[in-house]
């Protein structure tokens, strides 16, 4: 296999407008929405398809259920504590504050977002 094994991840939402608006401020992008037919869905910008790392979306459907068990998202950063210093006041919770774990494989953090979910960060700083 030449690519990664993960080309997409989905994280379930209850109000798509407050997830929105709690991903913005803490990433400091712009979500895009888009409908499908009852299915919303809010894409995480990409800047290169060929660019390391996967890309994903909000989804708003009811049978996404937000939830703070299973499988967990690491989005990648320059250093976690930024976005771990704006989680609060979007409206989220730190789960897990930087901590190393290891020199080698350097930092990560956890927050839960406005919705439940469990979503990580990492950074080699």
């Amino acid at each position: 296999m030449t690519k990664n094994m993960i080309g997409w991840f989905e994280i379930p939402v209850n109000d798509m407008d407050r997830a929105k608006a709690f991903y913005e401020a803490v990433f400091q992008i712009e979500i895009k929405v888009m409908d499908f037919g009852g299915i919303l869905m809010g894409w995480f910008p990409t800047s290169d398809m060929n660019a390391h790392g996967a890309s994903g979306s909000l989804i708003k459907q009811e049978s996404y259920i937000p939830s703070q068990e299973g499988t967990m998202v690491y989005f990648m950063s320059d250093d976690v504590q930024n976005e771990l210093d704006r989680i609060e006041a979007a409206g989220g919770t730190i789960y897990q504050s930087k901590t190393q774990i290891s020199e080698e494989y350097g930092y990560m953090g956890v927050f839960i977002d406005t919705e439940g979910n469990r979503v990580a960060l990492h950074s080699q700083n």
